[in-house]
Formats: C-alpha cells, sequence, structure tokens
C-alpha cells in the first residue's frame, strides 16, 4: 500500500507553517480524511442532504417552468434563492469565528429543512404559486447566508491541516455525487409520484445531517478574545479580502467565471425542452452527467491533486469547462450534449475545488471563517447576477447563444487574469 508523508511548508503570508502531502499517492488514500470520526459523520450526512437537495432543485426548476413556462423566472427563482446569502454571507462568516460553528450548523439546516416541508405543503395543496415559490427560496437563502462560511470554516476542525485538502475535495465529491443522484431521482419521480413528494424527501433528508452533527465529539469550545464591534469584526474580512493579493485574485476570476459559467445549469430546463425536445427525464439525466464529471474531477483531485501545481488545475478547468459548453451551444444531439455537459462539469469542478482549497490553505485559522464569509458573499453574488443575465439573455436570443456567451466570457476571464498575473511575477522579479 503506498504511504503519504506530509512536509512543513511556510502559510502564505502569515508565516504559520503548514503541512500538505508529498511523495506517493493512491487511490487507497483517496478517501483519508474519513479516518477522522467527526469527519465520517459529517460525510455520510451531508451525503444523503445533498441528495435530497438536488432532488428538490431539479424538481423546482422543472416545477417551475412547468407552471409559469418563462426562462426568466428560471433564472429569478435561482437568483432570489442566494440574493439573500449577499447580505447575510460576511456576517455569518463573523459569526463562525466568534460562535461553535458546530450549532450554528445545526440551526441553519434545521431552517432549511423548515423551508422544504412548506414548499412541499404549498405543491401539494395547490397554492405554490411562482411568487410563494419565490418567497420560500429567499427564506431558504437567508439560511444558506449562514450555513455555508460555517461549513466552510469547520472542515479543518473535523479533519486536521494535514487532510484539509483532502477533505475538501471530498466535499467536493458528494455535492457532485449527489448531483448525479438526485437529478436522476427527480426526474423519475417527477412523472411518478410527483414534484411534492421530491421537496417532502429533502425535507427528511436533512435529519441525516443534523444526527451526525449531535453526534460529533469535540473539544470543549473556548470563546475567542475580541475586542472589536461585530462589525468591525465583520468588516476585518473584507479588509483582508481586498488586501491580500493573492486572495483577491482568486475571489475575482470565481466570481467572472461564477457569473457567466456557473449559471449554465439554470438553462438546462429550457435546453432539455426546447432544444433537444427531451422530458424531465432527459433534463434529469443531462444535469445528472455534468455531476458526473465534478465527481471524477473531485475523486481525482482527492487522490492527486497535490501532484499538480493548482494553478495548471485551476486555469486547465475553465479552459475545459468553456471549449465544452461552447461546442454545447451548437449541437442538438441528446448523446453528445451529456458527453460535453461531462467535461463541463469536470471542468468546472477543477476550477472551484481548487481555487477553494488554495483560499482555505493562505488564510489563517482565526481569519478563515470571515474569508469564507467574503467567498460566500462572491458566491451568493454570482448566482443571482449569472442567473438573471443567463435568464434574460435566453429569453431575448435564445438558450443555445445564452450558453455561448457565458462560456466565452469564463474563457477571457481565464486569459486576462492569467496574463495580469504573469505580467506581476514579472515585475516581482526585477
Amino acid at each position: 500500500m503506498a504511504t503519504t508523508e506530509t512536509a512543513r511548508i511556510p502559510e502564505d503570508l502569515t508565516g504559520r507553517a503548514r503541512r500538505v502531502p508529498v511523495g506517493e499517492v493512491s487511490w487507497r488514500t483517496t478517501f483519508r480524511a474519513l479516518r477522522h470520526r467527526n469527519y465520517r459523520l459529517f460525510f455520510y450526512g451531508q451525503l444523503v442532504s445533498l441528495i435530497g437537495t438536488w432532488l428538490q432543485q431539479t424538481a423546482m426548476s422543472w416545477f417551475v417552468y412547468e407552471i409559469t413556462g418563462s426562462k426568466f423566472l428560471l433564472g429569478a427563482v435561482a437568483a432570489v434563492g442566494s440574493a439573500p446569502m449577499m447580505i447575510f454571507s460576511i456576517w455569518g462568516g463573523s459569526l463562525a469565528d466568534r460562535y461553535p460553528k458546530q450549532s450554528i450548523l445545526i440551526a441553519t439546516q434545521a431552517a432549511q429543512m423548515l423551508c422544504a416541508f412548506v414548499l412541499a405543503a404549498g405543491a401539494w395543496a395547490g397554492f405554490a404559486s411562482a411568487s410563494f415559490i419565490l418567497a420560500v427560496a429567499a427564506l431558504n437563502g437567508i439560511a444558506m447566508g449562514f450555513d455555508i462560511p460555517a461549513r466552510q470554516a469547520f472542515t479543518v476542525e473535523m479533519t486536521s491541516r494535514e487532510d484539509l485538502l483532502n477533505a475538501i475535495s471530498l466535499n467536493s465529491s458528494i455535492f457532485h455525487g449527489a448531483r448525479v443522484i438526485g437529478p436522476s431521482l427527480a426526474g423519475l419521480m417527477i412523472g411518478t409520484v410527483g414534484i411534492p413528494v421530491c421537496f417532502f424527501l429533502n425535507g427528511l433528508s436533512f435529519i441525516a445531517v443534523m444526527g451526525g452533527l449531535l453526534m460529533m465529539r469535540l473539544p470543549p469550545w473556548k470563546r475567542p478574545t475580541i475586542k472589536s464591534s461585530p462589525a468591525e469584526h465583520a468588516w476585518s474580512g473584507i479588509v483582508y479580502s481586498i488586501r491580500h493579493q493573492r486572495v483577491r485574485t482568486i475571489l475575482s476570476l470565481f466570481f467572472a467565471v461564477g457569473v457567466f459559467g456557473w449559471s449554465y445549469t439554470v438553462l438546462m430546463p429550457a435546453f432539455a425542452r426546447d432544444v433537444l425536445g427531451r422530458s424531465a427525464n432527459g433534463y434529469g439525466l443531462l444535469i445528472s452527467a455534468s455531476g458526473a464529471g465534478a465527481l471524477i474531477g473531485a475523486l481525482i483531485i482527492a487522490a492527486y491533486g497535490h501532484l499538480v501545481p493548482p494553478r495548471k488545475l485551476a486555469f486547465g478547468g475553465v479552459y475545459l469547462f468553456s471549449a465544452a459548453v461552447i461546442a454545447l451551444a451548437f449541437t442538438r444531439s441528446f448523446n453528445i450534449s451529456l458527453v460535453l455537459l461531462f467535461f463541463a462539469g469536470f471542468g468546472m469542478l477543477l476550477f472551484f475545488a481548487t481555487s477553494n482549497t488554495t483560499l482555505q490553505t493562505i488564510v489563517p485559522d482565526d481569519m478563515r471563517g470571515r474569508v469564507m464569509g467574503v467567498w460566500s458573499l462572491v458566491f451568493g453574488t454570482m448566482i443571482p447576477a449569472g442567473s438573471v443575465e443567463a435568464g434574460a439573455l435566453a429569453n431575448v436570443l435564445g438558450t443555445p447563444f445564452a450558453l455561448g456567451f457565458g462560456a466565452i466570457v469564463c474563457l477571457a476571464a481565464a486569459v486576462i487574469t492569467r496574463i495580469v498575473i504573469a505580467r506581476r511575477e514579472a515585475l516581482a522579479t526585477t
């Protein structure tokens, strides 16, 4: 069996030592973060919950398009569901640095479970109009604004600094593994048991992750000594992210790719039905193909990601994603679309997972929650902005044009960023 060694290297900017894997790593060590009991509980509970989340998200998109026939509302629902993160994520990141992350996550998961049950009741009783769905999506987005920074920053507490890279990659793998299973189940269930059941099962799925959080054995929490006010404490995360050159570069490219790239999933109901002439089952398969590519990408990074420079992984991911989506805009074949979406998901995962991992490893421990709050702010901004942009553009110029345009912008952003980095490094060496 191959062994994994670790080496201490300087922490970027902070001067704090950190450990990263060196030497040989095999597929047998791909899941090494699972040796930590707390992370195992989180991993399996989150897998169940995320399957439910993708089940609901897929069913909701189809439900909205079915009752309204509006491509714009497809984007609007996604935008409203993510917009509250713009408001609450900075505060959520500050709370994650000041209070037990475990307690925060239990509360946010309970709030999202309640939203799922309310949505199921509305769809079952027949009063789930577009306005009702938008309202529930907004409430769920508020909970996510507090959930995401705490969840991202909690990973190192469930594992160790040595296994952080592996754990973040495994987090991506379960997210995208659920992205394969959830939409496929939704495609089958929408036409058999109905959309309300999809929403209800998502509500039940939160029990798994909440149970895992309650069963964790954590050291006694020590309240940090913070002299600044809550507002100053939260604002310091933004200041740090702006002043830290590398963090600023990562977040800028993350925003550009997120706005014009990630939104391709919003257009999949219209692409499946109007361009490819497919039903809900075909739509579910398209989303699953993208998720399958992302899952494979996550597992590859978990096993071998440290052997390739993060910069090559990140930019290579953007290039692959852009090429796949540009080709997707021109195809009318369902089978070819599945292949292209597989590569699109693979490329997007390479960029997102690598940028997330790099971001968490270059910031000090006591700043991680607030920086991930800024990351969540960017994430929460890019989804509504991208969803509205994609929906509006598709409504006017068609779905294929909107897909191709977004991919070209992603490609241009990556090329410009690469040029800026090269010039900055050239100046640093002169």
